[in-house]
């Protein structure tokens, strides 16, 4: 028998309504005081690029990572962009990361003048494979000199930073971390975004830390990664309109500064309840035909999408679509075989099979932290009374 989830009287969204996969607003109206006055604090202080919200949201974001600096830009690409180039990344230079991914990963790697370099995930966790990692470190690709390796914390499980640091430090690579699915997720105890030279976080309004509009930071793990990255921000200056290298426009305003600091006290609150929601799915979902996530044991994840595996995903995503039960596929293509970067991207040599496969059968349930008890449930109900096309016409 299916198990199902005690809702007891609590009030849940109506079977006729529909259910989005991610819920921003309802994150906003959860908070709505404290971000209304933070916003008309800013709004009446006159002071709206890089002034008090922004150099305190930098200070407390250190603070809660245990990291020297952070430094507020525009967004998440940019925050990846510029980590690369304040650690020296630039033209021909070589970064290894992974294909399934956002694309961003990767077009930040371009806009800082480097070359992809493109390694197969773990079957598991859906992160940079060590093993491929070894292999494209042992035979890098022809004409491509390898400096740095950006591994990327996916769905909200790090990445095997461990094993991953391990080899780049043997190899005298720098480390990017791309943290933008995973504030608050912890390998062995510690917080991603402390394991490398630089991380890169978004703040993505459906993030696990979301702004109301884009903005991303830099984790630096050393004063002068931080100052370089200062500068690259803001067109390279020194001091103001003084450039003492070429630099970039890419800066955290006021206001997303402000919401940040509201959401920031609430992250490790709304993480467990994300936790707890993916405990329920687990729960309820171990009996149907899904592949439902692996969180390693020395790892905390943080579930920013809830990802499972069928492979019929497509009717299964129309049945859910149908019960207006909104859903998402992270990624339905992997970058290398996208239009814009086919056939011209190094691959390791290890191929990208893994890669390939998972782009058939995943799909994002809804997951927020302000999914109630009937959402799951209504989710989990959906999954369990949907047939695959074959079994039905057997059936009948």
């Amino acid at each position: 028998m299916a198990e199902t989830l005690d809702t007891g009287d609590e009030e849940h969204m109506p079977e006729a309504s529909l259910l989005g996969f991610a819920d921003p607003r309802a994150n906003y109206l959860a908070h709505r005081e404290e971000i209304d006055s933070a916003v008309t604090r800013v709004l009446a202080g006159g002071r709206y690029i890089l002034g008090p919200e922004v150099a305190a949201f930098e200070r407390e974001f250190a603070a809660w990572l245990g990291v020297p600096e952070v430094v507020g830009v525009a967004s998440g690409t940019d925050a990846l962009h510029l980590a690369l180039r304040a650690c020296g990344v630039g033209a021909g230079d070589g970064v290894v990361t992974v294909s399934h991914t956002a694309v961003a990963t990767v077009a930040a790697i371009e806009m800082a003048g480097a070359v992809p370099v493109l390694v197969d995930v773990d079957p598991d966790t859906f992160t940079m494979a060590p093993e491929h990692l070894a292999a494209v470190l042992r035979h890098p690709p022809g004409g491509v000199r390898l400096r740095t390796i950006l591994p990327v914390h996916l769905y909200g499980h790090p990445a095997d930073l461990t094993a991953l640091v391990e080899l780049a430090h043997r190899h005298n690579l720098k480390v990017v971390e791309d943290c933008a699915q995973a504030h608050g997720a912890r390998l062995r105890g510690r917080l991603v975004g402390t394991w490398g030279d630089c991380a890169a976080f978004s703040f993505y309004p459906t993030k696990n830390l979301g702004a109301l509009g884009d903005g991303g930071a830099i984790a630096a793990a050393a004063p002068q990664l931080a100052a370089r990255a200062r500068r690259l921000r803001e067109y390279g200056w020194g001091e103001r309109y003084v450039s003492v290298e070429a630099g970039f426009n890419s800066r955290l305003d006021e206001m997303q500064a402000a919401i940040l600091r509201v959401k920031l006290k609430y992250l490790e609150a709304e993480n467990q309840l994300r936790c707890t929601h993916a405990e329920a799915y687990c729960r309820l979902l171990r009996d149907t035909a899904l592949s439902l996530p692996i969180s390693r044991p020395e790892v905390q994840h943080v579930y920013h999408l809830f990802v499972v595996q069928h492979p019929q995903r497509d009717p299964l995503r129309a049945h859910l679509q149908a019960l207006k039960i909104g859903t998402a596929i992270h990624y339905p293509l992997p970058v290398h075989l996208q239009p814009a970067y086919q056939g011209r991207l190094p691959i390791g040599p290890g191929g990208l099979a893994q890669t390939e496969a998972l782009c058939q059968a995943i799909l994002s349930l809804p997951m927020h932290p302000q999914l109630l008890a009937g959402d799951i449930q209504r989710v989990a109900s959906a999954v369990q009374t949907w047939r695959p096309p074959e079994e039905s016409r057997a059936i009948g």
